[in-house]
C-alpha cells in the first residue's frame, strides 16, 4: 500500500535470494527502517519480538524463514528443527503454522540440492496469494459499507475497528482495512475509530499510521471508548481481523475483540470480521480449543512514546511491584459474529457457511 506517496509491500524479498526485508514496526509511526532477514534465527527473531505481525505476514515471513534456513542446511533434521522453531514463536496466528507446512510439503521429497529453490518459490507464492487474497476481500466487503453509505444518504460511514488488520498486517491491502481502501478510493465517504489496542497500542501506532498515509478521516480513541461511541449511534459498522477462526466460526483475534462484539450486539451494530482462508483452522471444531498466547508483562506495565528531543522511550505505567497478567488474544463466539468476509465472498460465521464458500473442506 501507500508508504510515503509510493505502493509498496510488507516485505520485500532480495533478488538473489539471500534474504528479504521487512519494517520493523516496532519503530513505527516514528521511524520507517526496512531490516533485513537473511537466517531463521533473524526471521525467528523478528516474529516473536513483533518487528513483523499480523497473521497473514507472519505466515509469510515465515515461509521465507524456513526456505532462507533450507539455504544452510537442506537436511530432513534442518528442516524439521527449522519448522518446529519457527511455529513455537506465536502460537494463536493458524497462517504461520499454515504457510510452514506448506513450505514442508513443497520440499519434503525433493532432493537436497533442489529444496532452497522450491522452499523459496513457495514462500512467494504465499506471498503473491496473500496480497491477492486481501485484495479480495476488500472487493467482497466494499459493498457492506456502500449499503450504508446509501441509508445514509451519503453521509460518512462511520466505521470501529480494534487492533491493526492492514496491509502492515499482511503482504499487502489487510483484511478488515481493505474494503475501507476500496470505500474511500471509490469516493464513499468513511471515517474511522480506531482503538488505541493495549497494551501494544497497535491502533494507535499502526492503523492510524497507515490510514493517515492512505489519507482516510479517522479518530483515535481509548479502547474503552467503543461501546460509548456505539450507544450514542456513532459507530455504523465494526469491522475487525482475526488470527485464527475455528470450523464452526468462532473467532480470535487480539485481546478487546469480545468486548467490542458484546457491545455491538447490545446496540445492534453489525460486527464484522475479515480474513484469508489461510486464517481458517478445520481442524478445531470450536474457538475453546484456540491457544491463547501469553505475552511478557512488561508489556502491559510499560509503554514506549516520542520523547521531546526526538529519541523512542520506554516509561512504567504501572504502579512498581505489582504484576501483570498479558493474554495476547481473546475468542469472540460466533453468534456475536454479524458474518464473514473472506476473498471468495462473505458468508455467515457458522461451520455451514463457511463450507458454502470451501466445499471442498467438507
Amino acid at each position: 500500500m501507500r508508504l510515503g506517496g509510493e505502493w509498496t509491500r510488507s516485505i520485500r524479498p532480495i533478488e538473489d535470494r539471500s534474504a528479504i526485508e521487512i519494517i520493523d514496526q516496532t519503530l513505527l509511526p516514528w521511524r520507517v527502517c526496512w531490516i533485513r532477514l537473511a537466517g531463521l534465527e533473524e526471521a525467528a527473531e523478528a516474529i516473536s519480538t513483533m518487528r513483523v505481525r499480523g497473521a497473514p505476514l507472519i505466515g509469510a515471513v515465515g515461509a521465507f524463514g524456513l526456505a532462507l534456513s533450507l539455504r544452510a542446511d537442506p537436511s530432513d533434521d534442518a528442516l524439521d528443527e527449522a519448522a518446529e522453531r519457527l511455529i513455537a514463536t506465536r502460537p494463536t496466528a493458524v497462517n504461520l503454522a499454515w504457510a510452514v507446512a506448506r513450505v514442508v510439503r513443497a520440499v519434503r521429497n525433493l532432493p537436497r540440492g533442489d529444496r532452497f529453490e522450491a522452499a523459496w518459490a513457495e514462500a512467494s507464492a504465499i506471498a503473491d496469494e496473500d496480497a491477492l487474497c486481501c485484495e479480495a476481500i476488500g472487493h467482497h466487503g466494499l459493498p457492506l459499507i456502500a449499503g450504508i453509505s446509501q441509508r445514509k444518504g451519503g453521509s460518512p460511514v462511520n466505521i470501529l475497528t480494534h487492533c491493526n488488520a492492514g496491509w502492515l498486517a499482511t503482504v499487502d491491502w489487510g483484511t478488515a482495512t481493505a474494503p475501507i481502501y476500496r470505500a474511500h478510493d471509490a469516493g464513499i465517504p468513511v471515517h474511522v475509530w480506531v482503538d488505541e489496542t493495549r497494551p501494544r497500542n497497535q491502533g494507535a501506532l499502526l492503523t492510524a499510521f497507515e490510514l493517515a498515509g492512505h489519507g482516510v478521516p479517522h479518530t483515535v480513541v481509548a479502547d474503552n471508548a467503543g461501546g460509548h461511541l456505539m450507544r450514542r449511534g456513532e459507530v455504523d459498522l465494526v469491522l475487525v481481523g482475526t488470527d485464527r477462526v475455528a470450523r464452526n466460526g468462532d473467532v480470535a483475534n487480539k485481546i478487546g475483540t469480545y468486548l467490542k462484539a458484546l457491545a455491538a450486539a447490545d446496540n445492534g451494530v453489525p460486527f464484522w470480521v475479515a480474513l484469508p482462508h489461510s486464517t481458517i483452522d478445520w481442524s478445531l471444531a470450536s474457538g475453546e480449543l484456540i491457544p491463547i498466547e501469553e505475552r511478557s508483562p512488561a508489556e502491559v506495565t510499560e509503554l514506549a512514546g516520542l520523547a521531546e528531543d526526538g529519541g523512542v522511550r520506554r516509561v512504567r505505567v504501572a504502579s512498581p511491584g505489582s504484576r501483570a497478567a498479558n493474554p495476547a488474544f481473546d475468542i469472540t463466539p460466533a453468534r456475536l459474529v454479524s458474518g464473514l468476509i473472506t476473498e471468495r465472498g462473505r458468508c455467515p460465521a457458522s461451520e455451514a457457511g463457511l463450507l458454502s464458500l470451501y466445499p471442498d473442506k467438507a
